[in-house]
C-alpha cells in the first residue's frame, strides 16, 4: 500500500513537472525574446520550481556541494537522469549544453536550449559531431557561459559501467578551458525511465576543477578516475551498493 501511493505522488509530481515547464515557459516566452538574461531566469526559475516540488511532494530532497563555477568553464558531470541536470541548471549562472540534435525541435525545451546558447550535435556521426561541438562552441563564444557536457554521452544507471567517450577531452583541449567535473547519486532516487520516485537526499558535487592544459588522455585519466570516485561515494552515502 505504501508503495502505491508513493508511485501516485510520484505520478502527480511528475505531471505537475512537465505541465510547470509549458505554463513557465509561455508566461516567460515575451521577456526571454526581448532579453537573454530572462532566459537563463526563465530556467532558474523552473528547475528551482522542480527541486521545491520534489522536496514537499515526493520526499527527495536535493543538495549541491563544492564551489559553483562562476567563470567561462567546461562542466564534465555524471548523468544519471533528467533530475542532476535540474540541479545543475538551477545554481550554475549561465548554463549551456551539447545536447541531441532532436532536442531542437522539443516544444519550449528546445527554443530555450537555443536562446541560451546550446549546440545540438548529431550523435549518430560520432567524428562530425566531435568536430561540429567544437566550431559552434568557438561560434558562440559571444555567449558565454558554462558548457556542459555528459562524457558519458547517455543516462546510465546506478552501478552500470560505462566508458567516457573522448568528446569531453577534445572539448577541453580545443577550447583551452578549465574543467570542472562534477558527480551525483540521483539516479538511486529518480531512475532513467518510468514513474516511481523515492524519498531521500539526491546531491550533485562539483569537485576540484582540472587546471587546462593538460594532454587528453591524461585528462581523460583523470576525470573519469575522479568522477566516478566520488559518484560512487555518495550513492555509497544514498545507501546504494555495487554488486561484485
Amino acid at each position: 500500500m505504501a508503495h502505491a501511493w508513493r508511485w501516485f505522488r510520484s505520478l502527480i509530481f511528475v505531471g505537475q513537472m512537465y505541465l510547470m515547464m509549458l505554463v513557465f515557459g509561455i508566461v516567460f516566452t515575451p521577456f526571454a525574446l526581448a532579453s537573454r538574461p530572462w532566459a537563463f531566469r526563465a530556467v532558474h526559475t523552473y528547475c528551482n520550481w522542480v527541486r521545491w516540488t520534489a522536496r514537499w511532494m515526493i520526499g527527495l530532497r536535493s543538495e549541491v556541494r563544492g564551489e559553483v563555477p562562476q567563470d567561462e568553464v567546461l562542466i564534465a558531470a555524471k548523468h544519471q537522469s533528467f533530475f542532476d541536470i535540474i540541479m545543475i541548471v538551477s545554481v550554475v549562472p549561465r548554463p549551456k549544453f551539447i545536447m541531441k540534435q532532436s532536442l531542437r525541435w522539443a516544444p519550449i525545451l528546445g527554443w530555450y536550449a537555443q536562446r541560451i546558447g546550446c549546440v545540438a550535435v548529431d550523435r549518430g556521426q560520432r567524428g562530425l559531431a566531435i568536430q561540429k561541438m567544437v566550431d559552434d562552441v568557438h561560434k558562440g563564444r559571444e555567449v558565454p557561459g558554462q558548457l556542459i557536457i555528459y562524457p558519458q554521452g547517455t543516462r546510465v544507471a546506478p552501478g552500470v559501467d560505462k566508458p567516457f567517450k573522448i568528446g569531453a577531452g577534445v572539448l577541453y583541449t580545443q577550447l583551452g578551458q578549465d574543467c570542472v567535473p562534477a558527480a551525483t547519486n540521483v539516479g538511486v532516487f529518480w531512475p532513467r525511465t518510468g514513474i516511481y520516485r523515492k524519498p531521500g537526499l539526491a546531491v550533485v558535487e562539483f569537485l576540484p576543477r582540472i587546471p587546462a592544459g593538460r594532454p587528453t588522455a591524461e585528462f581523460m585519466a583523470s576525470l573519469r578516475e575522479t568522477v566516478e570516485e566520488a559518484s560512487d561515494a555518495l550513492m555509497a552515502e544514498a545507501g546504494f551498493r555495487k554488486e561484485g
